[in-house]
């Protein structure tokens, strides 16, 4: 569990931004999607140096950063990019995965909420309220969190493996298999162990 949200945060936010942006990648965003985040990271600075309150560049840095372990460091550059855009779901994303890295489960419950409540926000904001929710000790409402993340996403295999999870400690084993089949079809890490280790 304890690197989730790095895992999560590369595929789904990365693309959602930079989709938009393709035809002209900076070399920045190259590096990031090749993995080289030191190499990323210093690109995204040099072009701070014209450009310090570039809300794009600034959060491409603290995705880079938060890959490199430095949640100090992004989380600067995510606040620095929340101030100039306050409604920018994908900047109040990476400061829930921050903070739910961080344990700071009340904080992360915030942006995640904030997040979700922006029209055309994400599956991942209603699942990074279900993490939170969760971890505050709220698993009804992290059930209903995680629904909600279904429903935008059909396709969403994290958001039934966690919730299947989360079935198992409420005791609700049928139900709880019923996600880890779901999650298993889909392919997600760890749903066909679940399987066999909870549904034989």
């Amino acid at each position: 569990m304890k690197n989730l949200s790095k895992v999560i945060l590369v595929p789904v936010i990365a693309g959602a931004l930079f989709s938009c942006s393709e035809q002209k990648s900076n070399p920045a965003d190259r590096y990031f999607e090749k993995g080289q985040y030191e190499l990323a990271a210093q690109s995204y600075t040099d072009h701070l140096k014209n450009k310090p309150t570039d809300v794009k560049t600034l959060y491409g840095r603290g995705r880079a950063f938060q890959q490199l372990g430095k949640l100090t460091e992004a989380q600067a550059d995510f606040e620095a990019a929340l101030t100039q855009e306050p409604n920018n779901f994908q900047v109040l994303l990476g400061l829930s995965a921050i903070q739910l890295e961080q344990k700071n489960y009340a904080s992360a419950l915030l942006y995640a909420t904030k997040a979700e409540e922006i029209p055309g926000a994400p599956a991942m904001a209603s699942f990074l309220k279900g993490r939170a929710l969760h971890q505050l000790g709220m698993p009804e409402d992290a059930l209903k969190s995680y629904g909600n993340a279904i429903q935008i996403d059909k396709d969403f295999g994290q958001a039934y493996y966690n919730r299947g999870l989360l079935k198992v400690a409420l005791e609700r084993k049928k139900q709880a298999c019923e996600d880890f089949k779901l999650a298993s079809v889909l392919e997600y890490p760890g749903a066909s162990e679940a399987l066999q280790k909870y549904c034989k």
